[in-house]
């Protein structure tokens, strides 16, 4: 009996960590919230009667860990609309394997719309119960009544909590973010990441121009360090290619996350013999260019089965 539940609960294991994920914003916090949910439900295991799916009981303490964890340790963004220390990316192998899941009852768990970076960002502005309200509504599409269930409130108070989260998401994501074709954009995007990889490889600071948007923000949590503007990121690039501050020769190398396109980036330092890791670029990409890159520290590499060094 024991083994049985041990395996029919591990089939969940991986949406579970994304669900936790959503909720946190940070990959390393995620894993380990979805450890103390397992073992939650390991020590309730006799208390659960199957009156609710095993599914939907295993979200309701996965979302009891996260708001327990969020009120021992509440975090607060910065003021400006996209500075969340915090944030860590999320790697898409392992959003493959939760796609993969037969057990799922369909792909909006693994919707592109709801791991970017911008909503991920977005929904780290709403207070933790608003947030897992408008998660289990508009990302596992369940009722209002099943979702009161979930949080022990009333439908009135989902229905009102939901209001006020839509409210604040809309203020907060970018216009126009559903308005793509996955499949046409993917093969667009790879085309850019390459030529983004090739620009670093090359120090070609003009070719790096000619990939980016107007609107072009970088940002690297978690220090607060941001540009705003093409010029601002190419004179930084710049900067780190040639003269008297280069770090040295980079070399990038592809991956995805949060289903955007992605580059690890090494860095051969003067006088260096090898590649050092130096940082994960996830570009964000809006009408055939990049409008943001966010840079993540090298401690992420691991979860990506990327080596520290080359």
């Amino acid at each position: 009996m024991s083994d049985d539940f041990t395996a029919r609960v591990e089939r969940h294991r991986r949406e579970l960590q994304l669900h936790c994920y959503r909720m946190t914003g940070s990959f390393h916090d995620a894993e380990d919230l979805v450890q103390e949910t397992l073992l939650r439900a390991w020590r309730a295991r006799k208390s659960f009667a199957g009156r609710a799916s095993l599914r939907t009981w295993l979200y309701r303490i996965a979302t009891n860990v996260c708001l327990d964890a969020l009120a021992k340790r509440p975090r607060k963004p910065a003021s400006g609309p996209t500075e969340v220390p915090w944030l860590e990316p999320y790697p898409d192998e392992l959003l493959d394997r939760v796609a993969a899941d037969d057990d799922l009852p369909d792909a909006t768990v693994v919707a592109r719309e709801t791991i970017e970076l911008a909503f991920l960002v977005a929904i780290q502005h709403l207070p933790p119960r608003q947030r897992a309200v408008l998660l289990a509504r508009d990302v596992l599409g369940w009722s209002a009544a099943e979702t009161a269930e979930l949080l022990d409130l009333g439908v009135a108070g989902v229905n009102s909590a939901l209001q006020r989260a839509r409210a604040t998401m809309r203020e907060r994501l970018p216009e126009r973010r559903t308005e793509w074709t996955a499949a046409e954009q993917s093969e667009a995007e790879r085309e850019l990441l390459d030529r983004y990889l090739d620009a670093h490889d090359r120090a070609d600071a003009d070719a790096l121009t000619a990939l980016l948007g107007e609107e072009m923000r970088f940002t690297m949590p978690p220090d607060p360090f941001t540009t705003e503007g093409v010029e601002a990121f190419v004179e930084m690039c710049r900067g780190a290619f040639v003269g008297p501050e280069a770090l040295g020769h980079f070399k990038l190398v592809p991956t995805r996350a949060n289903g955007q396109p992605a580059a690890a980036e090494y860095i051969e330092a003067p006088g260096d013999d090898r590649y050092r890791a130096l940082g994960l670029d996830v570009l964000t990409v809006r009408d055939g260019k990049i409008v943001a890159v966010t840079t993540f520290e090298p401690h992420i590499f691991a979860a990506f089965g990327m080596p520290m060094e080359l």
